[in-house]
């Protein structure tokens, strides 16, 4: 039996059943949906449209079916197109005339859009928490790095040495921009669509600000053509879980780079690493990997999904039953994501001796030469030029550049002085930049990053 049998007569044929049923994927949202629908119970209780017994009969039916659902016991039928319709059908199977009554004043259109928000608030409130402790194991890591440098790099060539602290902080940041576009849209998502009902709202005395409330939104709909039409908080979220998959890409990458032989940065845990079913000597990085191949996903999930918003009219069309497989596969995979790279970080080894041993090369002091003929007086184009030149001399004639240095009149011993191991990384000074005291301090406002971030996570609805 359909929602529309009055109107439409007979059943779906079975080609549209295939093509509509939803209960498949949409079974996530059972617990949103019986929450949503005892909070609209409860409107017509407060309205009298339904008696204060028909109430708690609807009460003690959601309960049952949500008790099934959960023990799996519950017992789909062909008919069940969706969850809401499932749910909907239980009821009246367990409540009789009553549960005949749980759709008055309600359209599947805004039953759907709020029980999407409510799975959505909760869900990317569990990625965010996912990204805060990805951060804390990089943050915990970059404490321990110490005094360890490696290379930093541009155009992914050698440029400058930096802290292997200092490198790892640098995704931290990175990912904290990502919690907090997350945390904002869930705020922005906090609205309840619930009463707007099929477009227009109802005739019925009910109280959507009553009902927000209790579903714990921050407020109801202005509108009530917008409520039941409004995807951005799925296209937001898609975005803030495709850029964090980016980053994450970022990360994997890395990782791949660095575990090589070539460059032998880290050695990951044989738990987070993968052979080959046919060359017995490999260990691979398929962690980094998947992490690195999931961001296409994501963003396929976010392009998808704004094709199908971009030549919709109001208010609400079946189009929109395209929202929710993008948005149940992307959070569900960069949670997968973000539980890997965490395991990944907190046991990977880092070879130290060999970040040093590719950071100490003297053309990575090019820069401090440089600033040692600007502090001089020399013109920061003219100094560029005058070491750049150096650098080609010694690579064209084979001659080391400590000696080219050494010989220059304008350079010298304290110049040289600069190209000893360890010291470009100690020179740099700036706030916010790669030196070891400017790293403390950044690792100082990082835990306290953190520490809000952790706050703001805590206190969402």
């Amino acid at each position: 039996m359909t929602l529309w049998q009055g109107r439409l007569q007979g059943g779906m044929a079975e080609e549209l059943a295939a093509l509509s049923v939803s209960l498949h994927y949409d079974r996530q949202l059972a617990d949103d949906d019986i929450r949503g629908s005892k909070a609209h119970v409860d409107g017509l209780v407060r309205g009298a449209i339904l008696t204060p017994a028909e109430g708690e009969a609807l009460h003690a039916a959601l309960d049952q079916v949500a008790q099934e659902l959960s023990d799996g016991t519950f017992v789909a039928v062909a008919d069940d197109e969706d969850i809401h319709t499932a749910v909907e059908r239980r009821v009246t199977e367990i409540a009789g005339d009553a549960g005949a009554k749980l759709h008055t004043g309600r359209s599947r259109n805004d039953q759907v859009a709020t029980d999407l928000r409510l799975w959505s608030r909760r869900t990317l409130a569990e990625v965010a928490s996912g990204v805060a402790g990805l951060q804390e194991t990089l943050f915990r890591r970059a404490q321990e790095a110490g005094e360890s440098y490696l290379p930093g790099y541009t155009h992914l060539q050698r440029a400058q040495p930096v802290l292997l602290a200092h490198h790892l902080a640098a995704h931290c940041w990175a990912l904290a921009r990502d919690v907090d576009r997350l945390v904002a849209t869930i705020h922005r998502l906090n609205v309840s669509p619930l009463g707007a009902g099929a477009l227009a709202g109802s005739s019925l005395p009910l109280d959507p600000d009553a009902t927000a409330a209790a579903l714990g939104f921050a407020g109801r709909f202005e509108n009530s053509l917008d409520a039941v039409s409004d995807r951005d908080f799925v296209a937001e979220a898609l975005f803030d879980i495709a850029l964090l998959g980016v980053h994450l890409s970022r990360i994997g990458e890395e990782i791949v780079l660095w575990s090589t032989e070539e460059f032998g940065f880290c050695t990951l845990d044989d738990a987070f690493a993968t052979g080959s079913s046919m060359l017995p000597q490999k260990k691979n990085a398929d962690v980094a990997e998947l992490s690195r191949g999931k961001a296409g996903r994501f963003i396929g999930n976010l392009t998808g999904l704004l094709v199908t918003l971009k030549g919709l009219p109001l208010a609400y069309n079946r189009d929109l039953q395209e929202d929710k497989e993008p948005l149940f596969d992307s959070v569900e995979q960069v949670l997968l994501v973000l539980a890997a790279l965490r395991g990944m970080f907190e046991t990977i080894t880092w070879n130290t001796d060999r970040m040093k041993a590719a950071a100490d090369s003297q053309d990575a002091a090019a820069i401090d030469l440089a600033e040692l003929l600007v502090k001089r007086g020399t013109p920061f184009r003219q100094a560029h030029a005058i070491v750049g030149g150096l650098v080609a001399e010694a690579a064209a004639s084979g001659t080391p550049f400590e000696s080219l240095v050494s010989a220059h009149p304008m350079l010298g011993d304290e110049a040289v002085a600069l190209l000893a191991p360890g010291v470009a990384v100690t020179n740099r000074t700036t706030p916010g930049g790669a030196g070891p005291a400017v790293v403390q301090e950044q690792l100082t406002r990082l835990s306290e990053r953190l520490a809000e971030e952790q706050r703001a996570i805590s206190t969402l609805p």
